[in-house]
């Protein structure tokens, strides 16, 4: 496990932040956004307050507010780092 100063209460703050920035740039109720994505809006709304949600709900949310694109590329492996200079010099 590596260290950081972030939690995991911070990123989901941060993610229900980003949901509702969007959504009001996109000029949506929260029931209009509940419409879109199919997440009921009881849950939009406790999500913007509390970051609490199922991850299933949360992309549906992400998809109907931006690309989904950018959260799977998080899954995707991290660009390796050559472990020597003969490394460097064959990919350059």
């Amino acid at each position: 496990m590596r260290l950081s100063l972030l939690t995991a209460s911070d990123v989901q703050h941060d993610l229900a932040k980003a949901v509702r920035r969007r959504r009001r740039e996109l000029k949506l109720s929260r029931n209009a956004l509940a419409e879109r994505s199919g997440v009921p809006a009881p849950t939009i709304k406790r999500f913007e307050s509390t970051g609490q949600i199922s991850l299933r709900q949360f992309l549906l949310l992400w998809q109907s507010v931006d690309r989904l694109e950018r959260v799977a590329a998080l899954a995707a492996p991290p660009p390796s780092t050559p472990q020597s200079i003969e490394e460097v010099l064959r990919d350059a």
